[in-house]
């Protein structure tokens, strides 16, 4: 058999549902005990995008259908497990933009581009990896194809033997990355796209995924019916939780729920056998999202500020406004940063920046909503802080959609470093000498960040209990102890000689914990100026920008 239009679509939307129903097992297969384990999250959201197709994909060919579901996946990819899945659908399509029909060698063809084009997309490629099992089913379905193992219409056939070669390539993938090795996981990645592969293969045994069926969300509130000042709590704050093995069953959550509770109000709260769902009104959203992560994996975060979307309301309320209108240029440069966090996103606007894209760990915005950022930006050239790692990919592909603006995104890895390539910028100097200083200040800070561990594992023969508190370096974990106060003072040796320390101090902390923190770092660190601002941000109790 060849594949038409219609079966394409079907195989991407079984591909879809299989993600959604598997992302909870993807997201456990992250290695280390962070709470930003959201690989399958970002990879479910991503290829659910098939299902905004708008035209009846029964009339539509081959090469028609997959340019259009690769727009959609690729506007709606989030991280860069989102974005190299994305990109590999994109360079499928291309592969595809002369056929009616697909048989054997368009499948292997597409294979190859679909690849190539993840790869590009990644500087240091890394073996054992998402990319060595694309790249490993490529290769054999080209193989396969140059020595006749299947008729030129036996599609199905060419499909099984791939996603046969795609699992072997994801189950050899500890051995070529000894941290899978270590706790004993394939890479997440990885996994992500094999069970892709094995949703479209499903479609074409003609026993299609089915998304599983979940209950309704929360209604959102209606900011109309009030005045902005009857607000109480600001923050409506909405997550679901899929439980951890250890927390399955119902009535296992009381204690959160009694935690919620005293935080907010407007609070709805449902727990099944393996959920937890909550809506809640609050001043401390960031608590909400910790608590809630001790108990399982996020399937869904929401968090929106009531009083500023119900300002804004009676505001528009006589206006009519484009969704995706594009400002037209006041001014040369122009800056779009990604961030969580009050007080955050309060630093970068006192600096310069002109939008903030609410994202972080575990909430990576979508390359769509960096796209609009950009062209809410009254400039010519717009340059993007991504401030994680996590979302660099999606803003660079988010640029190249982008025609009507110039958009360079700075390899920022985390908010420290987003802060002093801002504060490097001079408005007097053009794009190439900003540019330069920019990335060149980037270097010159160290990241620090203390987070709690999401479950017990052994990383590097140490072994971290959940719960526990790890210090972070430049994104990787650097030590683990039991309080914040002991990370910080294990962390201060690698401040040494620094001249300038900033500390972010979470939603969770008190000022009066702050403060101890920081006479231990001013202890340490004695002709260091150091400040501390109160971050708001979520999931991280500090953030740490050391400059030497």
């Amino acid at each position: 058999m060849k594949l038409d239009g219609p079966a394409l679509y079907a195989m991407l939307l079984s591909a879809a549902n299989a993600l959604d129903n598997n992302k909870v097992a993807i997201n456990n297969m992250n290695v280390f005990p962070v709470p930003d384990g959201d690989t399958g999250i970002n990879m479910a959201l991503t290829l659910n995008a098939v299902k905004n197709l708008d035209e009846d994909p029964s009339q539509q060919k081959v090469s028609e259908l997959s340019k259009k579901i690769a727009s959609l996946i690729l506007r709606a990819a989030r991280g860069n497990s989102g974005a190299i899945i994305s990109l590999f659908f994109r360079g499928m399509s291309k592969a595809f933009c002369d056929s009616d029909e697909i048989d054997t060698t368009d499948v292997a063809r597409a294979f190859r581009k679909g690849t190539d084009e993840a790869y590009r997309a990644v500087m240091n490629p890394t073996e054992g990896t998402i990319l060595t099992v694309m790249r490993r089913c490529a290769e054999e379905a080209e193989r396969a194809v140059a020595e006749n193992k299947f008729a030129t219409d036996d599609v199905r056939g060419l499909f099984s033997y791939i996603v046969d070669v795609g699992e072997e390539a994801l189950a050899h993938t500890p051995d070529q990355l000894p941290i899978l090795k270590e706790v004993n996981v394939v890479d997440a990645g990885g996994l992500g796209f094999m069970t892709a592969l094995n949703g479209m293969l499903a479609s074409l045994n003609n026993k299609p995924v089915q998304q599983l069926a979940a209950d309704n969300e929360p209604s959102e509130a209606d900011f109309t019916s009030f005045d902005t000042e009857d607000i109480t709590f600001p923050y409506c704050t909405e997550c679901i939780v899929e439980k951890f093995d250890e927390y399955k069953g119902e009535g296992n959550a009381d204690e959160f729920h009694a935690f919620l509770g005293g935080i907010g109000d407007s609070l709805v709260f449902i727990e099944d056998e393996a959920i937890i769902k909550v809506h809640v009104h609050t001043d401390h959203p960031g608590l909400v999202l910790e608590n809630a992560g001790k108990y399982g994996m996020f399937a869904t975060v929401k968090i929106e500020n009531m009083r500023k979307q119900h300002s804004a309301i009676v505001s528009d309320k006589n206006e009519s406004k484009p969704k995706n209108e594009i400002a037209a240029p006041e001014k040369t440069f122009g800056f779009v940063s990604v961030c969580m966090g009050n007080g955050i996103k309060d630093t970068f606007i006192d600096i310069g920046a002109d939008n903030i894209i609410f994202g972080g760990q575990t909430m990576n915005p979508s390359t769509q909503d960096i796209i609009d950022g950009v062209n809410k930006t009254p400039a010519e050239i717009v340059y993007v802080l991504p401030n994680n790692k996590n979302i660099y990919l999606v803003a660079k592909q988010a640029a190249k959609l982008i025609k009507d603006k110039k958009v360079i995104v700075l390899e920022t890895r985390s908010v420290p470093q987003g802060i002093c390539a801002m504060l490097a910028f001079d408005p007097e100097a053009d794009e190439a000498t900003n540019t330069s200083a920019m990335t060149e200040a980037v270097t010159g800070v160290t990241s620090m960040s203390i987070t709690h561990a999401v479950r017990d594992t052994t990383i590097g023969g140490e072994k971290i209990e959940d719960g526990q508190m790890l210090g972070m370096v430049d994104g990787a974990i650097d030590c683990v102890a039991d309080t914040c106060e002991s990370c910080i003072e294990k962390l201060t040796e690698k401040m040494s000689g620094a001249c300038y320390i900033t500390v972010f101090y979470g939603e969770e902390v008190i000022e009066e914990q702050a403060e101890k923190v920081l006479d231990i770092i001013k202890n340490a660190v004695p002709d260091a100026e150091i400040v501390a601002i109160s971050g708001g941000q979520p999931i991280y109790s500090y953030i740490i920008s050391v400059e030497k």
